[in-house]
């Protein structure tokens, strides 16, 4: 998708619906934000996405399409972004979807990397099992007469999940990779990102099912928890042969501190032959549950949203700023990129300064360099790590603390033991268990 210049931004009435602002185009469709209004006379916000004009006259686009959404407008769980209406307005197809608050994880990530942040292990992992959650789901989805629907997402990526400003965790646009495929409709750009998540049986042209989505969470994961890219090429081929036929690292060999258990339920959901894979999207829920069980902190949709509005501060507190304008909740030019990327009105809070971003190859394009320190009074101060190879001229973080659990903290800081980039982890998960 790219951006909408502000001259180019359309509204006014689509059949039942309100357009507010025209955020973002693609080649497949429009992506609008826009008004419902009920019964009531009250109006709620909907997600738009209108098909472009040119496919619209494209009649097997537009039955897999339909066919798609129809399928994806039956599943109904809080891990997966709702469809509420679809069909076709003037000459116009469309799907209107539920409104979500919050950032798709292609942005999360390396947000918190450009702020000095490490984004905490259990957090990945209590993400990736509300994946499966919803996978699952989608999965086993069955008709009326009990015959399975045999949905399959095809796109799990960073940019379909989306972690809300109410910490839920939610899965966009099931079925749609499937109707893009029908016209190519995916710029070469977004080819290459695509598919460094499909699954091998996916590159190959074989039939999918449940374990191909298993597979590109596998994926995702694994990129969360290293900083890595795992599949990379020059060329489309180059990254489908590296899919196919390349070495899959441990990720501890990036990762030295991840723990053993986290690194068997990645090696599991990366096996290329699916027989060998998790069966389902459930089998590997289990496993990530069991793992956060056994750890010292399992973070809570408070801890998640707390996390997230902490690292879009400034962007929240500027949609405030165009709230009270009465501007429409757009999305700037820099993040008007995808429907997952739409924004909410909040409460302002005092935003931190950025730090520097660390410095291995990042999972996407990497941000800006910056020099100022990461302040969140009141706090302590730890250690953090100025490279990936922790050589560089170290850093401070200050990390907000009660004081109840003054102690507890210390005691990690005193280890000797632990890298500084794990001491770092360590401070920000005791501050997150007891605070």
């Amino acid at each position: 998708m790219s951006p909408v210049a502000p001259q180019q931004r359309e509204t006014g009435r689509f059949g039942k619906y309100r357009l507010i602002d025209r955020i973002a185009v693609g080649g497949m469709a429009e992506i609008f934000l826009a008004h419902q209004e009920g019964e009531d006379g009250r109006e709620s916000p909907v997600v738009i996405k209108r098909i472009r004009p040119h496919l619209s006259k494209h009649a097997a686009f537009v039955k897999m399409f339909l066919n798609e959404a129809r399928l994806a407008s039956q599943l109904n769980h809080p891990n997966v972004v709702q469809i509420h209406d679809l069909g076709k307005i003037a000459e116009s197809y469309f799907i209107a979807m539920e409104y979500v608050a919050g950032r798709d994880m292609r942005r999360v990530v390396p947000k918190a990397e450009a702020l000095g942040i490490p984004f905490p292990l259990v957090y990945a992992v209590k993400i990736a099992s509300c994946v499966c959650a919803g996978l699952h789901h989608a999965h086993t989805k069955a008709d009326l007469y009990d015959s399975p629907l045999n949905i399959v997402h095809r796109d799990v990526s960073p940019e379909n999940i989306v972690v809300a400003f109410d910490g839920s965790v939610k899965i966009l646009d099931f079925g749609i990779a499937k109707a893009a495929n029908q016209v190519g409709q995916t710029r070469t750009g977004e080819i290459k990102g695509k598919l460094s998540y499909m699954s091998p049986e996916q590159c190959l042209g074989k039939a999918l099912d449940c374990r191909s989505d298993v597979f590109s969470l596998g994926v995702v994961l694994y990129e969360w928890l290293t900083g890595f890219k795992l599949f990379t090429g020059e060329s489309e081929v180059a990254v489908m042969r590296s899919i196919t036929e390349g070495k899959i690292y441990a990720p501890s060999y990036f990762r030295e501190d991840l723990p053993e258990r986290v690194e068997v339920i990645l090696m599991k959901a990366l096996e290329r032959d699916r027989d060998r894979r998790y069966q389902t999207a459930a089998e590997m829920q289990k496993d990530l549950d069991a793992f956060l069980d056994a750890y010292d902190f399992t973070p809570t949709p408070l801890h998640l949203a707390n996390f997230i509005k902490q690292l879009f501060e400034e962007e929240l507190q500027e949609e405030q700023r165009r709230q009270r304008n009465r501007v429409a909740a757009a999305p700037t030019s820099e993040e008007a990129l995808e429907l997952s990327e739409v924004v909410a009105t909040l409460d302002p809070v005092t935003p931190p300064a950025p730090a520097a971003p660390p410095v291995p190859t990042p999972v996407s394009e990497p941000a800006p360099a910056v020099t100022a320190p990461l302040t969140i009074p009141p706090g302590i101060a730890a250690l953090a790590p100025g490279g990936p190879d922790e050589r560089t001229e170290p850093r401070m973080l200050a990390v907000p603390l009660s004081a109840e659990v003054l102690e507890a903290v210390e005691k990690v800081a005193r280890r000797n033991d632990v890298a500084p980039g794990r001491m770092v982890a360590e401070l920000l998960e005791s501050w997150l268990k007891y605070r």
